[in-house]
């Protein structure tokens, strides 16, 4: 597979709407040619979808509530993933997950809301992609109590120890890696060259955390090789290499 894949971009948020045109044509000229786009909760389906429409073969559309999104009314919530999860075909239940960075008044409904998407992903047979902010281990725990051959999907933005990492890929779970590869501080730098290139996905999370020497700006899908650069100089072995597996494991996971 001779492209790149950003597998985790909200390209669809208000952050792209003066230029989303030029973002994408960046992002061809530095062929990452698929953009997987994680839903948020009901307010980003709209924008997400039209995006979509408008660059079917490029933008790939999930559906899923996000964990900062979970409150009191997260069932209402949760009703417009489930519908939209029966009208048509997704490339994931997305993004899901817990975070206990910005508030923790929410914690139990966020695993409820956790379980109840993870029992739709398994319904219609599609991965999950899983945000984990401040709460690695906790949602580790959530996976292995309901984890079985038929659960598969990625741990976005993973920063975790080694041992985290072992723990997620003994699940058959993917490590979305990103732009925190590239931070001097990100701590990274010792626990990429252990993870085996077949567990690993490359991502954006567009608009946030750019790569060195863009942190603090603006991120976007083409910024992936930037990310792909450090990788394999990590992992020691050629972006040639790195293209392949990563690329291959993504339309594994997504196989769409």
């Amino acid at each position: 597979m001779k492209y790149w894949i950003d597998s985790h971009a909200h390209i669809y948020l208000k952050e792209f709407d003066h230029d989303r045109a030029e973002v994408l044509r960046r992002s061809d000229e530095h062929n990452v040619q698929k953009i997987y786009m994680p839903n948020i909760d009901h307010t980003s389906i709209d924008n997400m979808l039209e995006v979509e429409a408008k660059n079917p073969e490029q933008c790939i559309s999930m559906m899923g509530l996000h964990p900062c999104s979970v409150n009191k009314d997260f069932e209402k919530e949760l009703y417009h993933v489930e519908s939209w999860l029966s009208k048509r075909t997704f490339a994931a239940v997305g993004e899901i997950g817990t975070d206990l960075y910005w508030d923790k008044t929410y914690w139990e409904q966020q695993k409820e809301a956790f379980n109840i998407q993870v029992k739709w992903a398994r319904q219609y047979e599609l991965p999950i992609v899983i945000h984990c902010r401040d709460s690695i281990d906790q949602t580790i725990d959530l996976v292995e109590a309901l984890h079985d051959d038929k659960l598969k999907g990625v741990f976005h933005c993973f920063t975790g120890t080694q041992e985290q990492a072992k723990r997620i890929t003994q699940l058959g779970f993917y490590l979305g890696i990103g732009g925190v590869s590239t931070f001097k501080n990100g701590g990274m730098d010792t626990v990429i060259p252990e993870l085996d290139v077949s567990t690993i996905l490359l991502e954006t999370d567009s608009p946030y955390l750019s790569p060195v020497p863009h942190r603090g700006k603006r991120n976007e899908p083409a910024y992936i090789p930037i990310i792909a650069e450090r990788v394999a100089d990590l992992k020691k072995i050629t972006l040639e290499e790195l293209q392949l597996a990563t690329s291959t494991n993504a339309q594994n996971l997504f196989s769409k």
